[in-house]
């Protein structure tokens, strides 16, 4: 099995497997230990059919609750095959699919409880104020990453981006100056429009209008739909060519909005987001997606 002792006691190598240095993954540990004695507990409780007692049987291979948010940071991080997976931990890969599908959840609520996991829709204006009362710029963008061609002609044209010219799932991400990412949306089909799917979440209707909202072209019309402050490049068309001015205008918006692709390439950092998704299992995509953007908010914070 993978020396975690060693692990521990180097801030590249932890990064590097975890997504998280040695300090925040020992701030994270006894959250992690908390939630997973209690859905233990629930997990018994509710069990009507156990005959020996809890503790009973063979040991397990990850003995502590360190040793498993270590494996499924790394599953995040590294995004191995169940196979690599199960070779690097001496297991069958049964297993290290049972641990993944077990441990996710627990790591998600262990971020929300660190309170450094991404709300997933705004209401209100008066939710948005009370949750980030501090936030004056907001920058908003897409994220897609590919996913396995679907044999299902339906599904694949449903999840084809014109964009990309790919099948991928998609995100907004939603993140202050500070790069700290303060939404995600729910994970969707590719062939869906950064537009609508700003509409869909009614953002325009739940960010305060004395907040600045940084965005890019493939939110064209949100500043006539809505009462909102927006910062937006303006597009050259063949009837109308941008001016110097406009240009340069340009220049800076985009300038600013770099601090977006740098929130979006801290959750990249993570392979479970920036290879292609593999996974079968339903709401996989979007726990991992959430997830990695609660590490990167946990590695800034």
């Amino acid at each position: 099995m993978i020396n975690i002792s060693k692990a521990l006691k180097n801030n590249r190598i932890l990064k590097s497997l975890t997504g998280l240095d040695v300090e925040k993954f020992k701030e994270l540990v006894p959250y992690f230990e908390t939630i997973l004695k209690e859905e233990n507990g629930k997990r018994i409780k509710n069990d009507k059919t156990r005959q020996r007692k809890a503790g009973g049987g063979s040991k397990p291979t990850l003995n502590s609750s360190e040793e498993k948010l270590f494996y499924i940071l790394f599953y995040v991080k590294v995004y191995p095959t169940f196979d690599l997976a199960g070779f690097i931990f001496d297991v069958n890969r049964s297993q290290t699919n049972r641990w993944m599908h077990k441990l996710l959840p627990i790591l998600e609520k262990t971020l929300d409880r660190k309170l450094v996991l991404p709300k997933r829709k705004i209401e209100n204006v008066g939710e948005f104020l009370k949750s980030f009362p501090e936030v004056k710029d907001l920058f908003i963008d897409g994220t897609e990453r590919r996913v396995q061609r679907s044999s299902d002609n339906k599904k694949q044209r449903l999840d084809y981006s014109g964009k990309k010219k790919a099948h991928t799932r998609k995100n907004l991400i939603v993140n202050d100056e500070n790069r700290r990412i303060i939404l995600v949306t729910p994970t969707i089909k590719g062939s869906m429009h950064d537009k609508k799917i700003y509409d869909k979440y009614s953002l325009g209707d739940s960010i305060p209008n004395d907040v600045t909202q940084w965005v890019d072209t493939g939110f064209q019309g949100i500043d006539k739909e809505y009462d909102i402050d927006v910062q937006i490049p303006k597009k050259n068309s063949k009837k109308r060519k941008l001016t110097f001015e406009e240009k340069e205008n340009n220049k800076i918006i985009s300038g600013i909005r770099v601090i977006n692709e740098h929130a979006i390439g801290g959750i990249k950092r993570m392979k479970s987001i920036s290879d292609i998704y593999r996974n079968k299992k339903a709401n996989t995509d979007d726990k991992l997606m959430i997830v990695s953007a609660g590490i990167w908010n946990l590695l800034i914070a």
